[in-house]
């Protein structure tokens, strides 16, 4: 069966190198929509009104998501107001200033110069955002939305996340069940959504692009009145693409998202959250492994039965209040539905008389989310505690209507479609997925001397998942609890350089819903991981700047492994990830942005259901992975405004195709590049290109079919903002 989200690991050696270049421009005649409406945020005063957690700048560099591409601090190292620099895990953030600069059409190139993340495992498969941290595939469960988890509950329903509709997105590194509750080891990526801020802004635009890409949206916000305690934003975006994938792809989106703060005095706020998003997109396209002259653009299914449509609608809230002791309470909350139209033709083989396959889902998913913090900040002699309790609960209800069939061969060398009359279908499956989960956490922070930070968490989950089979009335249960722990310090050196250490636990339900769907020999146990990490970070006195580098050790155990004859899993699976990181993100002479990424992952499978694949490498797990972007602006001289040129490179090592280690998938690296233009102090005009060298290679290659990565694509926009 084609399987949406392939969730094994995989890894190569080779050499890793980096590399930039500059684009020094492609022209576009773009028109203006002129409309009262938006901007990010681009206010000095933004950044404090937008977060509504209550964070606290220690090092002075600034911390604006909309002017700077350097952050000091993060809603998720902690759930706390602890400054990135103290904490004692990995945490990454892309702000929205770095967000605009390149341009990012998904997630998964907004984290794509970011460090101990491997993206695009799919190539242009962008059904959803794939992503690898610390070289465990965190695809289904890893994302989270304002502190929320927004994961794949089932087998295929599921929505991605608009780009447009963030300020800010946040990878933490590492075990973070303890915090977080259900998740592999790697990490998880937290998207903080934009909200209403008390300064007006506003901002119009327009894009077109390769492949007929047409887009247009508006930001806009400030306080209802002067004085008033009510704030409001709304953020639009509408779009009409061919899509980059292949022949007959499309990637057509809608996006709405009015949000309403009500914030009476400095120790309360309740920001309001709702959304719309409906994306009309393609599914996988893969071509015969190892074809040689062929034209990866050629499609090989069926146009009439091509399609990967979702619709999400989300309600929700953030509330906050401080009181006069010292205590902080948070509430957040959502409601998400999610609607799934997927219809597929694959498997088109070098054989001209082979049938296809052909594959459909109906699903609908339905989620509530609630997080509840209690934070008690006080001293102990002359020592400061922070002191966290919370509770939350997950309760996902999806339901999936799927088919699968055959549909009539084709020639791939001259193929001609046959219709909706060449296509078969008949029942695979009809379920209804449940699953509850319920967490109770702690976590004390301990700072001695105003240098030392001593951390400790403890967390009990509480997971109870059923699936029904409606076709034939039969059901899967199962329950999990899980007790999950870290430990972590945090000493500064100096004001502006700490050393850090931690110990942290994940835990990984693998009852019936999230088994993968295939048969397990024996009783499902929990997938359990263990991370030690250690590492130092500065954060400059002289200029803006974050530098991270991590050593780490990561091990899961109860890992699925097929049996010989690929019929059964059997869970006596382990796999360990030891590696390093450097990342660093600085501005000199506020002209000058740097990004810069290193990543060594050495994966090993340690364990599996028959022992042929101890001391193997786990699949699409690369070794090496690099990445550089540099930004530079001419100021303007009165006559000409201001001019931005930036150009990054990204290197990705080689891997293996499966965990056998018998199919190689080569190294490969492409080049980004971004020229923009202050047209007046309102109008800019930017042009940015992905992959300018039109560099074809395989991203991975998976039962036998490779996947290659999306070619060029040149994006042009012009912006109005006020």
């Amino acid at each position: 069966m084609h399987r949406a989200i392939a969730s094994h690991s995989s890894r190569s050696a080779s050499a890793a190198r980096g590399a930039a270049i500059l684009l020094s421009g492609a022209s576009l005649v773009a028109i203006a929509l002129f409309s009262a409406t938006p901007a990010t945020a681009q206010t000095a005063g933004s950044p404090s009104s937008t977060d509504l957690e209550p964070i606290v700048v220690e090092t002075g560099t600034g911390d604006s998501p909309a002017t700077s591409i350097v952050s000091t601090t993060s809603q998720s190292a902690t759930k706390s107001d602890t400054p990135i620099l103290r904490s004692s895990n990995s945490v990454s953030v892309v702000t929205e200033k770095e967000i605009e600069t390149r341009a990012a059409q998904s997630m998964q190139a907004i984290v794509s110069y970011t460090s101990g993340v491997s993206v695009d495992e799919f190539g242009s498969d962008d059904r959803y955002d794939y992503y690898r941290i610390r070289g465990f595939d965190q695809t289904s469960l890893g994302t989270y939305r304002d502190g929320l988890p927004a994961r794949i509950p089932a087998w295929f329903t599921a929505a991605r996340l608009e780009p447009y509709g963030l300020e800010r997105v946040e990878v933490l590194k590492g075990s973070t069940s303890t915090l977080f509750g259900l998740n592999g080891p790697g990490g998880l990526i937290n998207a903080v959504t934009k909200k209403p801020t008390t300064t007006p802004f506003g901002e119009v635009y327009t894009t077109l692009g390769t492949d007929n890409h047409f887009e247009t949206g508006f930001d806009i916000g400030g306080a209802l009145s002067p004085d008033s305690p009510w704030a409001y934003r709304i953020t639009m975006k509408g779009q009409k693409s061919d899509g980059r994938s292949y022949d007959y792809s499309r990637d057509d989106r809608l996006y709405v998202a009015p949000a309403l703060t009500y914030s009476p005095d400095a120790a309360t706020s309740l920001t309001l959250l709702t959304n719309y998003s409906r994306r009309n997109g393609s599914p996988a396209r893969g071509i015969p492994h190892g074809l040689t002259g062929f034209d990866i653009d050629t499609f090989l299914g069926e146009p009439d039965f091509n399609k990967f449509d979702t619709t999400q609608a989300d309600a929700g809230y953030e509330f906050m209040h401080r009181f006069d002791n010292g205590l902080t309470f948070r509430q957040n909350a959502r409601y998400s539905h999610v609607g799934l139209d997927y219809r597929e033709v694959y498997g088109a083989s070098t054989d001209p008389t082979a049938d296809r396959t052909s594959f459909a889902v109906d699903g609908s998913s339905n989620r509530f989310a609630i997080d509840n913090q209690l934070q008690y900040d006080h001293d102990i002699g002359g020592a400061r505690n922070k002191l966290l309790l919370g509770t939350d609960f997950t309760y996902d209800n999806t339901r999936e209507d799927i088919v699968y069939g055959t549909a009539g061969p084709i020639d791939i060398t001259n193929p001609v479609y046959c219709g909706l009359s060449c296509i078969t279908t008949a029942p695979y499956v009809n379920w209804r997925v449940k699953q509850s989960a319920l967490g109770v956490y702690a976590q004390d922070e301990l700072t001695l001397f105003d240098k030392l930070t001593l951390t400790g968490g403890l967390r009990y989950d509480h997971v109870d998942s059923t699936a029904d089979y409606l076709d034939s009335g039969t059901s899967d249960h199962g329950t999990e609890n899980a007790l999950t722990k870290r430990l972590g310090a945090s000493y500064l050196l100096t004001p502006g350089l700490s050393a850090y250490a931690n110990y942290s636990e994940s835990f990984q339900p693998l009852v019936a819903p999230t088994a993968n769907g295939y048969a397990v020999d024996g009783s499902l146990k929990a997938q359990e991981g263990t991370q030690y990490e250690v590492g130092l970070k500065l954060n400059p006195e002289d200029f803006k700047g974050l530098f991270t580098l991590a050593f780490f050790d990561l091990t899961q155990t109860n890992v699925p492994s097929w049996n010989d004859a690929h019929t059964v899993q059997r869970q006596i699976g382990e796999v360990r990830v030891r590696g390093v990181e450097l990342e660093g993100k600085f501005e000199v002479f506020d002209r000058l942005n740097a990004t810069l990424a290193y990543s060594y992952w050495d994966g090993e499978i340690t364990g599996d259901g028959n022992g042929n694949l101890v001391g193997n490498t786990p699949e699409r797990v690369p070794s090496h992975l690099a990445s550089l972007w540099l930004d530079y602006t001419i100021a303007g001289n009165g006559t000409f405004g201001d001019l931005t040129l930036g150009a990054g490179a990204r290197y990705v090592g080689s891997t293996w195709g499966d965990a056998e280690n018998t199919v190689k998938v080569p190294s490969h690296i492409v080049f980004d590049a971004m020229a923009s233009y202050k047209v007046t102090d309102n109008v800019t005009l930017q042009v940015n290109a992905t992959n300018i060298f039109d560099e074809d290679y395989v991203s991975t290659t998976y039962y036998g079919t490779d996947y290659y990565g999306d070619g060029r694509a040149i994006f042009g926009t012009l912006k109005y903002t006020w």
